[in-house]
């Protein structure tokens, strides 16, 4: 019969049950959103470049790796991971001669940039050799020499000198004054760089703090010679230098350091939080699909009793997908465009994305998307298909008239398993330190929900079982919805996995947060015991941490070079670069314990010196050392050390979690300018001139307000995900309800008011609401308990606010999505 064959089916289930295809179509619409967003950030992650503005006029860039690498494993199993370096890595300036003998080269520059100061004004300073590939121009005067500057219009404006002047100006050289051989032209290559000053060549280096250093060598081209060709004789003439060699696009991001951190980002909020929210996605689009199709279980059974084959009806379900998902996924994909566009613009706005770089959107993301959620569509309408097409047709209509089967062995197998797997993590991450019970534990959250969802029935049951007992007693509304949610024990199910999911990840994001934060500002105003803090945008003179210590009443004066360096932790293979932030300190460890409290744990910071460190507890922890031990680190420019580590202390949430002495770090810094200055004693108005004056309690809270884009992206990675979730759960509801539509008739029909309906439906719309919060509760419980731990020492801190609104919420939607479908339904 052509009634009968798969389209046909398909098209008719759609057409007589359009509430169960609309919840499906939205389930995979919300998954081909989430999924071609996290994407598109993927993608332009991978692809993202600068365009050279610097070294527009350079084919041929010269410039040290970027990246520190780590090698872990060896033979089959060696793998190297690349993390950017928090600073610049520079190269050195002899091979540079090599470099301009070169068949095509007709100059090999050195390029320098550094930060100048000129009283309370700041500029950019560089060699004048530079000015052959950036434009630079003399207005006036001459090029300079050892000991003379050519500045730019609003350098010399700033300074009020001219031709002739001289100039104190202050590098990290130390103070010295410089006359003014002339003006300049600022260049293409110079702009967005403020005001310029150029130095002689010779001294450039010397002035930057790295002598012997460049931060690139510009090569410049004779006229019509191939570039590439250039570029592999100077790789040669470079070889064995560390140096790398960059042509075309590559060369925006040697002069944009900001590139290396941005690629991280991306690619890490569309690969790592886009993966997990990929598998959130389709792991509830799937329960969607199935649940549309467990919902014509009665349909099935006629279907075969009036004499469809298995085959066919199989079929009708790979019809029904393959009419829905495309369409769903089609419909998903501008939003997500949409989404990508929105959170790359806020990555924009707050630094985190270097200006240049651009959205970059193709096909192969919504393409991805759009399979993801056909595949889904199929293997999970396979799956609940293919008991109904499989048994006889009287067995069939028995089990779609009673909800009464006991989940497979296979379904209780897997879930018992992901039990006891997320068990085992969960006590990994307990017993384990630092970072490693932090990376145990993102996968209890994964186990968790696994099991929730392959154990759901098992779990609805129990739930309606512990609420029969309260709700026995609240009249006859809540008896009724207590026994059907005995009784429809799966449909429950598929209700209250959602809401676990929006409250697991949303308060695990969230509450992770909120507990650093919270440890963080606690460590910050317990370990800044300065009376006074000194800061300046753009940084301060290395002789006022003198002139702190001199004025009147000062008992001790540090100066701070804040920076961060990279610190190989965990263990065995499974090894990484962490991210460190490092202070190095201008004085003693006696007089930094004046200015700071770092709680010392075990050693001694009188020992901090050349070679000699202290670092934090959860560091050491997750690093693997103690007072003793040399403690293995890339400093910021990529330059590998082995410091001693001296003492131990447990403020190195909200403070610093390295501390060594600023001459080890000034040579590997951009800038080694003072960040901070921390004095104890003395007057506020006497220190005024030295910078902008705050005392402790202030400056701790203008350092807790800092942390904004960390907050961002866990409160944005919790919306998404709990916003889909929450998604998904209103949707399953909605479902549910308009399903029963015969049922509600029959109450109707043997004597139950409106009023008792609707009062049954309320009260098993918040009983999913409350079982999804204490599971979804639960679970966000034993994952956050090891992950804070680990990280910083305490206990998760939840705002009760906070998880008030979240707890509530999920009540309120859960009552809603219930109860408006539920009076579309009583209406006919």
């Amino acid at each position: 019969m052509r009634s009968l064959a798969p389209n046909g089916l398909a098209r008719a289930a759609v057409r007589c049950r359009p509430a169960s295809f609309a919840g499906t179509f939205v389930a995979l619409l919300m998954a081909t959103l989430i999924v071609s967003a996290c994407g598109i950030l993927l993608e332009t992650g991978v692809r993202a470049s600068v365009p050279p503005t610097r070294y527009a006029k350079a084919p041929v860039v010269a410039a040290a790796d970027q990246y520190a690498r780590l090698v872990t494993g060896s033979g089959d199993s060696r793998s190297e991971s690349a993390t950017p370096l928090p600073d610049t890595a520079r190269v050195d300036t002899a091979p540079a001669g090599r470099v301009a003998r070169v068949p095509g080269v007709r100059a090999a520059v050195p390029d320098f940039t550094f930060p100048v100061r000129q009283g309370d004004h700041a500029f950019t300073g560089h060699g004048w050799g530079a000015h052959v590939f950036t434009g630079a121009a003399l207005r006036s005067g001459t090029a300079p020499r050892t000991g003379e500057v050519v500045l730019d219009d609003a350098a010399a404006r700033a300074a009020r000198a001219g031709v002739g002047d001289t100039v104190t100006l202050e590098t990290a050289a130390g103070r010295a004054g410089f006359r003014v051989s002339g003006l300049a032209r600022a260049g293409d290559g110079d702009l967005g760089e403020g005001p310029v000053g150029w130095f002689a060549d010779a001294r450039s280096p010397a002035l930057a703090g790295h002598p012997g250093k460049a931060d690139a060598i510009a090569v410049l081209t004779e006229d019509g010679t191939d570039t590439d060709a250039v570029a592999a004789g100077v790789r040669r003439a470079l070889a064995g230098s560390g140096a790398t060699v960059h042509t075309g696009d590559d060369r925006g991001a040697v002069e944009d350091p900001g590139l290396g951190q941005a690629k991280e980002i991306l690619t890490g909020l569309g690969g790592s939080f886009g993966g997990i929210a990929a598998l959130v996605a389709v792991f509830t689009a799937a329960g969607t699909v199935a649940l549309s199709v467990a919902q014509r279980a009665r349909e099935f059974a006629l279907l075969r009793a009036i004499g469809a084959t298995p085959r066919q009806l199989r079929r009708a379900v790979a019809a029904e997908a393959l009419l829905v998902a495309p369409v769903a996924g089609l419909a998903g994909c501008l939003p997500g465009v949409g989404l990508a566009h929105w959170w790359f613009g806020q990555l924009k706005d707050r630094g985190a994305v270097p200006e240049p770089v651009h959205l970059y959107i193709s096909w192969i993301p919504c393409v991805v998307a759009v399979g993801t959620g056909l595949l889904t569509a199929l293997a999970a309408g396979w799956a609940a298909g293919r008991r109904p097409a499989r048994i006889k047709p009287g067995q069939a209509l028995t089990e779609a008239s009673v909800d009464g089967r006991r989940p497979g062995v296979l379904r209780t197998a897997l879930g018992l398993g992901a039990l006891a797997g997320g068990g085992f993590l969960t006590v990994l991450a307990a017993r384990s330190a630092g970072e490693d019970a932090a990376n145990a534990a993102l996968g209890v959250v994964m186990l968790f929900m696994l099991a929730v969802a392959l154990l759901g029935p098992l779990v609805a049951r129990l739930c309606a079982a512990l609420s029969g007992l309260l709700l026995r007693g609240l009249g006859a509304a809540a008896s009724l919805a207590a026994a059907n949610s005995r009784t429809n024990a799966r449909r429950l199910a598929s209700a209250i996995t959602p809401i676990v999911l929006a409250m697991a990840f949303a308060s695990t994001l969230t509450f992770l947060h909120t507990s650093e934060s919270h440890v963080a500002a606690r460590q910050l105003r317990a370990g800044i015991t300065a009376d006074h803090v000194i800061t300046h945008p753009a940084g301060l003179p290395t002789k006022n941490v003198g002139r702190a210590a001199r004025a009147p009443g000062v008992r001790a004066a540090v100066g701070l070079l804040d920076t961060r360096v990279l610190v190989p932790v965990g263990s065995g293979g499974d090894r990484w670069l962490r991210d460190a932030a490092a202070q190095g300190v201008s004085g003693s460890g006696a007089h930094l314990a004046e200015v700071q409290d770092l709680d010392v744990r075990d050693g001694s910071l009188d020992r901090v010196g050349g070679g000699r460190v202290a670092i934090d507890t959860t560091l050491a922890a997750s690093a693997g050392v103690t007072v003793g031990d040399r403690l293995p680190m890339y400093l910021p420019d990529g330059t590998e050390a082995g410091p001693e580590v001296v003492a131990v202390y447990g403020r190195g949430l909200g403070l610093p979690a390295v501390t060594m002495d600023r001459a080890s770090l000034a040579a590997h810094v951009s800038s080694g300018f003072v960040s901070t200055l921390l004095v104890r004693g003395g007057d506020a108005r006497d220190l005024a001139p030295l910078g902008e004056v705050a005392d402790g309690s202030g400056y701790a809270a203008q350092r807790s307000a800092g942390h904004e884009l960390n907050a961002w992206a866990n409160y944005t990675m919790a919306a998404v995900l709990g916003g889909f979730a929450a998604v998904a759960a209103v949707n399953t509801l909605v479902m549910t309800v308009l399903d029963r539509r015969r049922e509600l008739g029959v109450l109707r029909l043997v004597g139950a008011t409106r009023r008792q309906v609707m009062g049954m439906l309320r009260w098993e719309g918040l009983l999913v609401a409350v079982a999804g919060v204490v599971l979804g509760t639960a679970i966000a419980a034993v994952t956050l308990v090891p992950m804070t731990r680990g990280l910083t020492g305490a206990d998760p801190y939840v705002p009760p606010l906070v998880y008030g609104a979240f707890a509530g919420g999920a009540m309120g939607l859960g009552v809603l999505a219930v109860t408006l479908p539920a009076r579309a339904a009583l209406r006919r």
